[in-house]
Parts: structure tokens; C-alpha cells; sequence
């Protein structure tokens, strides 16, 4: 009886662990573009919740002036770029310090 409560305990707690990724398969590809890119130094990707939705923040590092820094949502797909030579601080009209950092996924 015990292996049976075991067994469908583990059973369970399998089939809420395999859940779908929310990124899209893009996000793989572009992150390896981005690798070779970016500064030697300095670069990072940063996932944030901004506007009620997971995004990416590509920040290239400090290699050149006036870089941008690309923001792209869970699909991969560009909402806007961040700094550059007019200091650009808003996404969709929303200033992106506004956003939540929740880990970063990579950085050299």
C-alpha cells in the first residue's frame, strides 16, 4: 500500500515538473548570435518581468559609444532598445526602470 502512495506521489509531482518552456525557440538561436556580438567584457542577457510580462534585456557591454541595449519579450520578439546617443529609457511608453530583474540568464 505504502508503494503504491509512493508511486503515484512521484507519478504527480513528475507531471508537474515537465512543463512547457515559455520561451520561444528563437531564444536559444538569438542568444548564441548575441554571444558573438557583444563585448568581450561586460555584456549580459537579463530576464525582468516588465508590463506584466517576462522580457530579455541584451546589454552588449562597454565596448563601443552610444550602444543600445535590446529588450525583446518571450516570443523573441524586439519591443525596443534602451540608451544609445539619446539615452532612451522607455519601452512602450513606460519607463523600463519600472521593470522587475529576475535573474540573469547570461554574462561574460
Amino acid at each position: 500500500m505504502k508503494a503504491n502512495i509512493l508511486i503515484a506521489t512521484l507519478g504527480i509531482l513528475l507531471l508537474f515538473s515537465c512543463r512547457k518552456s515559455k520561451q520561444d525557440p528563437c531564444f536559444d538561436s538569438k542568444k548564441d548570435a548575441f554571444k558573438t556580438t557583444c563585448c568581450t567584457s561586460g555584456a549580459n542577457i537579463e530576464e525582468y518581468t516588465f508590463q506584466g510580462k517576462t522580457v530579455y534585456l541584451y546589454e552588449p557591454g562597454n565596448c563601443g559609444a552610444d550602444m543600445t541595449s535590446e529588450v525583446r519579450n518571450e516570443k523573441c520578439e524586439t519591443m525596443g532598445y534602451l540608451g544609445g546617443i539619446t539615452g532612451n529609457n522607455k519601452i512602450n511608453g513606460e519607463d523600463f526602470a519600472n521593470a522587475k530583474f529576475v535573474k540573469t540568464v547570461w554574462s561574460n
